[in-house]
């Protein structure tokens, strides 16, 4: 039969199609994995633009957290200083978030869905963290209180956050260890529930933040210092909610996107997924992992602009200049002028020779019992026979008797 060899050779070629690698695709060499071509491939385009912002964040908060280390010494105020601790574990940590994020753009393997799942939640942990520490700082200085020093409240966000990374390290251990499941396999609902202490952190911060704005503190020294002291206070008090008010914009942007990310993850993701199943499952693997890194750029992004960069501008900013003169500060005193070099050449020198020779006229008219009056002319006076009488020396005043 003429049809058998025909049939034959397309078969080979099918075959042959089957087994050779597909190409790859515009803006990809072949030498990329497949897994990772989503980070190249310009047909796409939203994994490229998804990476680039997130490295663009990155970069952004690296500036930051170097730009504070090299202006570390000259911020002198304890009160702004105290926030550098917190503000560069924030900083650390959001390099660390974007960095993260391009694990979920490539293809599912078991050492990088374990990193997913293992870090996800303790980066989290410490982002809010941060801001939880900022706004107990922030309520103590309105308060008018001392703050805490820098150090102090970054080892309490960490210990905020360790607690995180124990949940997450035993829901991965339970799972993929113990149990044997595949560490890319588990339900939504887990993985949304292992961040409940994460989203408690957050909603414990907007509430702390939130206070300061709405009640603040009364400032101390209730008997009052003076108007000058008070208005001063309450310049400082005005600087402090305004990094308030940027900490509650910062908390309530990271709730609404959490708030819209587990809605569409829990229940929209799932029922287009079920969706694509009936279509021939062609979305099933477009859904859940580009959802997790877009969620985790955009929070590390509105972390970066509501928060980290107000406040590195509010920590770097110049202090206001105050009028006031301190009497009492001793540190810049110059020493008095010599006022007998300083007289100028008309200066009345002889003024001490012009007593004396007029001590020795008026008690040489007191013996003669005349004296010049202001006109130059004579007047006669009450002479004195003998001596001016004088007074014992051991007289000490008038004697009442």
């Amino acid at each position: 039969m003429a049809v058998s060899p025909i049939i034959i050779c397309l078969l080979s070629l099918i075959g042959y199609g089957s087994s050779h690698p597909s190409p790859p695709p515009r803006g990809c060499s072949v030498d990329v994995d497949p897994p990772y071509r989503v980070l190249c491939d310009l047909e796409s385009v939203w994994g490229v633009v998804l990476e680039a912002v997130a490295c663009s964040g990155g970069v952004t908060s690296l500036v930051l957290a170097v730009l504070l280390l090299v202006k570390l010494r000259s911020i002198s105020d304890p009160a702004r200083r105290s926030g550098l601790g917190p503000l560069l574990l924030l900083l650390g940590t959001l390099l660390g978030l974007f960095t993260i994020s391009l694990a979920f753009l490539v293809g599912k393997n078991q050492a990088l869905c374990v990193v997913r799942r293992a870090f996800w939640g303790p980066l989290f942990a410490l982002c809010f963290s941060s801001l939880l520490v900022q706004g107990v700082r922030l309520r103590r200085l309105v308060a008018g209180k001392l703050s805490p020093t820098g150090s102090t409240l970054a080892a309490l966000g960490l210990a905020l956050a360790l607690v995180q990374g124990i949940i997450s390290a035993e829901w991965v251990l339970l799972t993929v260890v113990r149990e044997g499941h595949p560490a890319c396999e588990y339900p939504p609902l887990d993985f949304a529930l292992t961040c409940s202490y994460t989203l408690g952190l957050l909603l414990i911060a907007m509430g702390l933040s939130l206070g300061v704005v709405l009640c603040g503190g009364e400032l101390a020294g209730e008997g009052g210092g003076g108007g000058e002291e008070d208005r001063e206070g309450e310049s400082e008090k005005r600087r402090w909610k305004c990094n308030a008010v940027w900490l509650f914009l910062s908390s309530l942007a990271s709730a609404l996107l959490w708030v819209a990310w587990l809605g569409f993850y829990l229940y929209g993701s799932q029922a287009l997924r079920g969706k694509g199943k009936r279509g021939g499952g062609q979305k099933e693997k477009v859904l859940d992992e580009p959802a997790l890194a877009v969620a985790l750029v955009i929070q590390g992004w509105i972390l970066l602009l509501l928060h980290a960069i107000p406040e590195t501008h509010l920590c770097l900013r110049k202090p206001p200049q105050t009028n006031t003169q301190d009497f009492f500060d001793t540190s810049n005193t110059s020493p008095p002028p010599h006022f007998g070099d300083d007289l100028p050449a008309h200066s009345h020198r002889p003024f001490p020779e012009n007593q004396a020779f007029s001590m020795e006229e008026h008690s040489a008219t007191l013996r003669s019992g005349t004296y010049h009056g202001s006109h130059g002319s004579a007047r006669p006076g009450i002479a004195f026979r003998g001596q001016m009488p004088t007074a014992p020396i051991n007289y000490t005043g008038r004697r009442l008797w």
